[in-house]
């Protein structure tokens, strides 16, 4: 039973934070060691072929150089496995690494310098020259998709789902909208490049990562150098900033080979064209919607199909049908996805991959055909919100959508929107408003395992190998221990970001919340049961079953008769023990298959629309969440402000340009390659339900990528409701609104 205890949900600021502040926290390429030699790589500039002549006599004579690596002179190593293929896999591609002179991308590492600073290797990588044999390579999207690929599975769900005749029911419907939507890829660029520290010691690695897959990451390495687990020791306490691209690449890898063939501890940081080069990020996607309505608004038919770029070596397919299997009722539903393969850079999970996107073409469609019926975009919603989940039937396990609406709609101003576009004026610019639905699938990792110590003194300590990207884990789980155990805040200690703890899962697909809670549930019950066998016949608390006591104050009482209670201290004395040690597992999620279970929200937009130059510029924006229990007030409004931030770039600014005459990304810079800065953001407020989910341990569902959702889909529509314009082709730049205006 978890008590309402004073530091769930409050505002606590971040356990580190002081730490941060004051420089004291080391990231993955802090880490000083003697002989210390630095990387670089060298990338090639094909899509597809053969390494015909490697020339490193100059960057081996630069100065300070202690070793050039290439496939010639590599330590044999296995291929990576395929992450989300197997329960060990981490891995974003199943590519050899640096094993032969075959280039299967344009951007693949082709050779690794180490010197004695970072300038010489840098300057000594520049000097590597290649000849190639080309190979035919598929790099334009349009050509691949004429011959795609059908999946088995999406993420262990059918890539086709049909109930009834979507067609026919969409050719009789009253009012129809039948549109195409397109996203473009886009790159990660968090604040910290992706590095590494990383030395051996005989069969012993290790590796001081910026990762979010501590234990996957161990494992893999372990099977790429033919090692035990055991042997590798990976840490990751501060990572700086992650949303998916934070996984397993060529460069720790290489880094690892390199150290092994130097005998030197080797430091690796991707530069950030680096990044651009070898780390995945969100792939293109064509993307049909269409909605047939009765003229009360109710659905006869919801269609959303469409295509992803991908290739061979990964699996992700950018599952942007996602939303429309479970957001609104419909009498009948064709979904579908394929894949369109090129030779390029593996994409990968990028935040909220495929609900992302797949809101963006939805939640616009949905706006299109309120305008055809003539009804407020909010009350279309209310007219298909649905009972139970509408392609599964499952219960829901919590759902307040409506309840998220309603709120959001009161205090952003909803009643002054003008339904006719372009009604709304101040001198050049033309101001619209738009909402979308905002929603994420609730996830729970099984394995994840957590241990408690608690000394005599009362001092908890909780440890569990997960990690901690900025979003504040330790801190809220610090929170949720305390008011699991019935402990003030300032006696706990959560203990993570290193592999040799019990066994965490990843900082993924918003699932380490609720997956640490159920370890840490887990754990406590063993630990109260522990207790209770050492409280003994002498306590207020003999004969009692875990079912009739509760961690509370300090101790362990009776849930009804509160003169039945001992403290730990005096447990742990009486029983001449200066501490105790619990273990456990957290169990299956039986939850996900019972019930349908994911968090909502309601996004709702203000824009700005120049007439002259074309340039939109959002200037409110509040989001209202529906996600279970906020376990921290503060830290939960700036996940989802930074969600809606991020949902800004992928409407505004965002785009990666892929050439494919060449395969080559052109943009490799955040000079070239726009995120959002501080001009961009408007004032966002938050609002959310705080309502816990029955189903969930603590109540509560991930808040990582929900933020992002939606926030396309609310942009377009205000900037339609502004202009009149349809865009649906992100990002939404000038020259798109030029056109229409």
């Amino acid at each position: 039973m978890l008590r309402k205890h004073g530091a769930l949900g409050q505002p606590v600021s971040r356990i580190e934070g002081p730490m941060k502040v004051r420089g004291e926290t080391k990231f993955a390429a802090e880490f000083p060691y003697d002989e210390m030699a630095y990387a670089a790589l060298s990338f090639s500039t094909i899509a597809r072929g053969r390494i015909s002549r490697l020339d490193v006599a100059a960057a081996e004579a630069a100065p300070g150089v202690v070793l050039v690596m290439t496939y010639k002179n590599a330590p044999r190593m296995k291929a990576p496995s395929l992450m989300m293929s197997s329960a060990t896999a981490a891995g974003s591609s199943d590519l050899p690494v640096m094993q032969d002179d075959e280039i299967h991308w344009n951007g693949q590492p082709i050779a690794l310098v180490l010197a004695q600073t970072q300038e010489q290797a840098d300057y000594a990588a520049s000097l590597v020259k290649a000849e190639y044999t080309l190979l035919p390579a598929v790099t334009s999207f349009e050509e691949a998709r004429k011959h795609p690929r059908k999946l088995d599975n999406i993420l262990g769900q059918p890539p086709m789902l049909e109930i009834g005749d979507a067609q026919t029911a969409l050719a009789q419907a009253d009012v129809k909208v039948d549109v195409v939507y397109r996203t473009p890829r886009h790159n990660h660029n968090a604040i910290e490049l992706h590095a590494a520290t990383v030395l051996w010691d005989g069969d012993q690695l290790r590796v001081h990562d910026a990762t979010q897959l501590l234990d996957l990451t161990a494992g893999q390495l372990a099977d790429i150098f033919d090692i035990d687990t055991s042997d590798v020791h990976i840490t990751s306490p501060y990572v700086g900033g992650g949303f998916g691209g934070k996984c397993l690449w060529d460069h720790q890898i290489l880094a690892c080979a390199a150290s092994r063939l130097a005998g030197r501890p080797v430091r690796i940081m991707l530069s950030r064209e680096g990044v651009f080069r070898i780390i995945g990020g969100r792939t293109i996607t064509e993307q049909r919607v269409a909605l047939g309505a009765r003229a009360d608004g109710t659905l006869d038919a919801l269609i959303h199909t469409g295509t992803a770029a991908m290739t061979l070596h990964n699996a992700c397919p950018e599952q942007f049908t996602f939303p429309a299997r479970h957001l609104y009722a419909s009498r009948t539903f064709h979904i579908a996805q394929d894949v369109a393969d090129l030779d390029m850079l593996v994409n990968t999970f990028m935040r909220a991959p495929g609900e992302s996107v797949g809101t963006f073409a939805l939640e616009c469609a949905l706006d299109e055909l309120a305008v055809k019926l003539e009804l407020d975009p909010i009350e279309l919603r209310r007219r298909i919100e649905p009972n139970e989940d509408p392609t599964t039937g499952k219960p829901f396990s919590s759902r307040y959508l409506i309840e998220a609406y309603e709120k959001g709609a009161e205090k952003f101003g909803w009643n002054l929107r003008n339904s006719t576009p372009k009604q709304r004026r101040e001198g050049e610019w033309l101001i619209g408003m738009g909402c979308a639905t905002a929603t994420y699938p609730y996830h729970r990792f099984p394995g994840a395992a957590a241990r408690i110590r608690m000394t005599a003194d009362g001092n908890v300590t909780v440890s569990t190998a997960v990690h901690d990207m900025g979003m504040g884990t330790a801190t809220a789980q610090a929170q949720h221990i305390a008011a699991r155990l019935g402990v003030s805040l300032d006696q706990v200690t959560f203990e993570y970001g290193d592999s040799s703890l019990p066994r965490g899962i990843i900082a993924g697909g918003s699932t380490q919340t609720a997956s640490i809670g159920g370890a840490i549930v887990a754990a406590t019950e063993v630990f109260v049961e522990e207790l209770l066998k050492l409280a003994g016949n002498d306590s207020p608390l003999a004969g009692l079953s875990l079912a009739e006591v509760e961690p509370k104050d300090g101790g362990i009482g009776h849930i009804e008769d509160g003169d039945r209670f001992e403290s730990y201290g005096s447990i742990l004395r009486r029983a001449g023990r200066e501490e105790l040690v619990c273990e456990a597992e957290g169990p299956a999620p039986a939850e996900m298959g019972a019930f349908s279970m994911h968090s909502y929200g309601a996004q709702f937009c203000e824009v700005r629309v120049s007439t002259v130059t074309g340039e939109v510029r959002v200037s409110r924006f509040l989001g209202s969440f529906d996600a279970g229990q906020i376990l921290n007030a503060k830290m939960a409004t700036s996940q989802f402000k930074g969600g809606i931030i991020m949902g800004l770039g992928l409407a505004l600014t965002e785009e990666t340009n892929f050439d494919e005459r060449t395969g080559r990304v052109v943009n490799a810079s955040l000079a070239d390659y726009h995120v959002p800065v501080q001009m961009d953001v408007p004032s966002i407020e938050i609002l959310y339900t705080n309502k816990p989910d029955p189903q969930a341990p603590m109540g509560a569902r991930g808040i990582g990528e929900i933020g992002i959702t939606g926030v396309g889909a609310a942009v377009a529509n205000a900037v339609y409701n502004a202009t009149g314009i349809r865009i649906r082709d992100l990002p939404i730049t000038l020259d798109k609104v030029l056109v229409g205006l």
